[in-house]
């Protein structure tokens, strides 16, 4: 599979378990998305969906200055609103795949995530955030709204509220600020940041992969129900790992005060 703008690699844990490290490779133009960033993150996707032999995925931008600037907006001049609607379906659905993947995602924001950016991010499980890191929904300062998921998934993750401050000022806050928000799971030294997001990765891949990938399911799918609801799928998902080997791998090490050997099975 060859990526054109996109950086991936693979490497093991000292458990023997895969970490996948993807890095939008654009630097000359802070890594914004355009259409050949876009495809090749559908075949990406479809190669991690097919092959799951992933645990963990960590996200990330090239060079210091950028995770990712946003969209190309020169690839938007002159286009229809026709155009504009099938634009926006595609990113959207592009995006869900990325929520929707079976292992936990880290975005590790190691400079601007603006716009599209964002709204990557948005779609990983939990954001890790340079102290250099940039971010926001500029769109309304040109004319724009949000187009890939920015406004749901910020304001199902910060509130309506907060998301409304954001993406109707198009203001561009800072690493602290989305810290103290609620938005980033930890802020470091951009110098510390690959590391300490792959050691988030670590410990995640040595966690139950199924019990991972339906506890995802549970809180992604959960919120958009009544509380009763949720609280059906969530019974529903734990009785599940009760048909997995891994439940019983992980009962027995308890009780032998081993460490588990999670199988995925």
């Amino acid at each position: 599979m060859e990526l054109k703008t996109l950086q991936f690699t693979v490497t093991n844990t000292t458990s023997g378990h895969k970490i996948g490290t993807l890095q939008i490779a654009r630097p000359e133009a802070l890594n914004a998305l355009n259409k050949n960033v876009l495809q090749d993150l559908k075949l990406l996707l479809h190669d991690l969906e097919t092959k799951r032999e992933l645990r963990a995925l960590v996200i990330t931008g090239s060079g210091e200055k950028a995770f990712v600037a946003g969209a190309d907006i020169k690839e938007m001049e002159g286009m229809s609103p026709a155009l504009a609607r099938e634009m926006a379906h595609s990113g959207q659905a592009l995006f869900q795949r990325i929520e929707d993947l079976p292992f936990p995602v880290v975005a590790a924001i190691n400079g601007f995530a603006l716009g599209g950016g964002l709204e990557l991010a948005l779609a990983c499980d939990f954001m890790f955030a340079s102290t250099t890191a940039k971010w926001g929904l500029p769109e309304v300062t040109l004319g724009l709204i949000p187009g890939y998921g920015g406004t749901q998934r910020l304001a199902r993750l910060l509130g309506r509220a907060l998301a409304k401050r954001i993406a109707l000022s198009g203001e561009i806050f800072n690493a602290q600020q989305g810290y103290e928000w609620g938005l980033f799971a930890h802020v470091c030294e951009p110098a510390q940041l690959m590391a300490l997001a792959m050691k988030q990765a670590e410990i995640l891949a040595d966690r139950a992969p199924l019990a991972l990938s339906w506890v995802k399911e549970a809180i992604n799918h959960g919120g958009d129900k009544t509380m009763s609801e949720g609280l059906k799928l969530e019974a529903e998902l734990f009785a599940r790992t009760f048909e997995t080997k891994d439940r019983l791998e992980g009962v027995q090490s308890f009780i032998a005060k081993r460490r588990p050997n999670f199988q995925g099975h």
